[in-house]
């Protein structure tokens, strides 16, 4: 290295632009700010402790964390009286039976519409929507009873 470039590195820094006097003064400038950000900091905390922000705030999370635990039981206790009665079993065994009385009469149905068709050519279509209409219900109906039952 010649002494012309270390006498530039010595006065221009060509990374930043800046020279070692303006690195010393941002870095001044920092010390500053983080002196100032400290104490502003600390009289922040004691006043937030002195005004009693802090133990209000503590005591609203206490509160609030209680009512969730106890909303918590609450369902759980809930849900453990449902299941002991049999409410839910007997429910799915409710849509269960609804289901294959539903399927029993869409096979009712296809049969009518079938002797229906003979009978009556126009009415076979109204009958074999109102068939396939009573056909999906019931599988709807059996998809509820399905996802209660896993619940």
């Amino acid at each position: 290295m010649s002494s012309a470039n270390s006498d530039a590195s010595l006065t221009d820094n060509t990374k930043t632009g800046l020279t070692p006097e303006q690195t010393a003064e941002n870095i001044k400038n920092i010390a500053r700010t983080i002196r100032n950000s400290s104490t502003r900091l600390r009289d922040t905390i004691r006043t937030l402790r002195e005004s009693g922000a802090i133990n209000e705030i503590a005591e609203a999370i206490r509160e609030a964390s209680a009512a969730a635990r106890d909303t918590a039981k609450e369902i759980n206790e809930t849900a453990k009286d449902l299941k002991e009665r049999g409410v839910i079993s007997d429910t799915a065994g409710a849509v269960e039976e609804t289901t294959r009385m539903a399927q029993d009469t869409v096979k009712t149905v296809r049969e009518t519409a079938r002797e229906a068709a003979e009978a009556a050519p126009q009415t076979t279509e109204a009958v074999r929507k109102g068939a396939e209409t009573v056909k999906q219900k019931s599988r709807e109906t059996m998809e509820k009873a399905r996802k209660e039952a896993e619940k």
